[in-house]
């Protein structure tokens, strides 16, 4: 057996809060550089300068870090890490920590399991409730790893993340930091219900049948299968996000003409612009996210009830 045995008292909402964040957070540390390949992937080409001016053309995930690394230096992968943090703490939290507990609310009462519409209801709502409190964290995580450095573009947008808050606030009104919020909520809702649910249900069915055990093996493959699943139906919204939520004041009137002039544009294969790097990000991110969210419950669960005992 690989990692701290189950606890025998169900973990509290805290516990899951608490850990779901922690876990997230190291995912994000871990994994952040495909992420940002992706981002970059999914802007290249965005208009017709763009693609006039553009110095540095990405090909692929490798290459595309290669070519970041060479023209910006190595710091250039980690672009909005620290909003990437202070997303995953609020945004992770909220959508993996509280999906029992929302499932748990809309599962009738008698109810043994839980249904797929309840699972998926779950996950769109805690999915909708993350977004709207962490919005202003991505909108700043996403200006950090599509902005350009070094060469001709040199000049710093913003000295730091929260300069980067005063400043696009301040430009854009404080409805810039929640700009992009409708096609966020729309992805992250597809997100949460392929990750939670897939996960939910890959975990279940191979603790039912006796695939395997409640351990790290079982973990893996549920966590790979829902990274899988979450890239394929989450990729087309998530470029329309990214485009719009990087776009200039004017640029798209709405996400809506955003994704019309993404496909009259580029064509409808732009929709899985990054789809390489997005899938091993969410496959890789979902991996170390859920492996550690299992272990920390455990732990967070193990200090609680040394705490509690008596002596």
């Amino acid at each position: 057996m690989v990692g701290l045995k189950p606890s025998e008292v169900p973990p509290t909402t805290a516990v899951k809060f608490l850990g779901a964040g922690m876990a997230a957070c190291f995912a994000d540390l871990i994994t952040f550089p495909l992420d940002t390949a992706k981002v970059r992937l999914q802007i290249q080409g965005e208009n017709q300068a763009a693609r006039a001016a553009q110095i540095a053309q990405y090909r692929g995930v490798l290459g595309t870090i290669l070519t970041m690394v060479r023209t910006e230096g190595p710091r250039s992968l980690y672009n909005g890490l620290v909003a990437g943090l202070q997303r995953q703490m609020s945004f992770a939290s909220i959508r993996i920590g509280l999906y029992d507990s929302v499932k748990q609310f809309y599962t009738p009462k008698g109810s043994d399991h839980s249904s797929i519409a309840t699972r998926i209801l779950a996950g769109c709502t805690t999915g909708a409730m993350a977004v709207t409190c962490a919005q202003p964290t991505d909108v700043v995580k996403v200006r950090f790893q599509a902005s350009v450095h070094g060469g001709s573009r040199s000049n710093r947008k913003y000295s730091g993340t929260m300069d980067a808050y005063r400043t696009i606030a301040r430009e854009e009104g404080v409805r810039g930091l929640w700009k992009g919020t409708l096609p966020n909520i729309t992805r992250n809702a597809i997100v949460n219900c392929a990750e939670m649910v897939t996960y939910d249900v890959i975990k279940e069915k191979l603790l039912d049948y006796h695939l395997l055990t409640d351990n790290f093996p079982c973990h893996f493959v549920s966590a790979f299968g829902a990274g899988f699943c979450a890239t394929v139906v989450a990729s087309p919204v998530d470029v329309v996000k990214t485009r719009y939520m990087n776009s200039l004041p004017g640029q798209y009137h709405s996400p809506l003409d955003c994704m019309l002039k993404l496909v009259t544009q580029e064509g409808p294969t732009a929709f899985y612009k990054g789809f390489t790097p997005s899938f091993l990000r969410l496959g890789a991110w979902n991996v170390v996210m859920f492996v550690t969210y299992e272990q920390l419950k455990r732990a967070l669960m193990e200090v609680q009830m040394f705490r509690e005992s008596p002596f």
